[in-house]
């Protein structure tokens, strides 16, 4: 599922290299979701900066809605999260 919490995290390294803390993230009344905000947050939970529940409670966003930015960015990187790259990887089956 997500990696371990670890309480009390200072900051994390970012989708793109850099330092990340509690400050740089998105704000909570976010409503556009680019992928760099996506990559931010499941950094964030990666990383301890942020618990499952808190990231869900703070973006209001579902448990699965979470899971499914975190596998993506696992499975395709960064342009995976893309909107219109999630719909075309879904109509694709996948190989294994």
């Amino acid at each position: 599922m997500t990696e371990q919490y670890r309480a009390g995290a200072k900051f994390v390294i970012g989708p793109d290299g850099s330092p990340l803390s509690i400050a740089d993230l998105p704000p909570a009344n976010t409503r556009r979701w680019v992928t760099r905000r996506k990559a931010e947050v499941v950094a964030a939970v990666r990383g301890g900066l942020l618990s499952l529940e808190d990231a869900c409670d703070r973006y209001r966003l579902s448990v699965e809605e979470f899971l499914s930015w975190q596998r993506t960015l696992s499975s395709h990187g960064v342009k995976g999260l893309r909107t219109t790259r999630i719909q075309d990887l879904r109509a694709r089956p996948t190989i294994k």
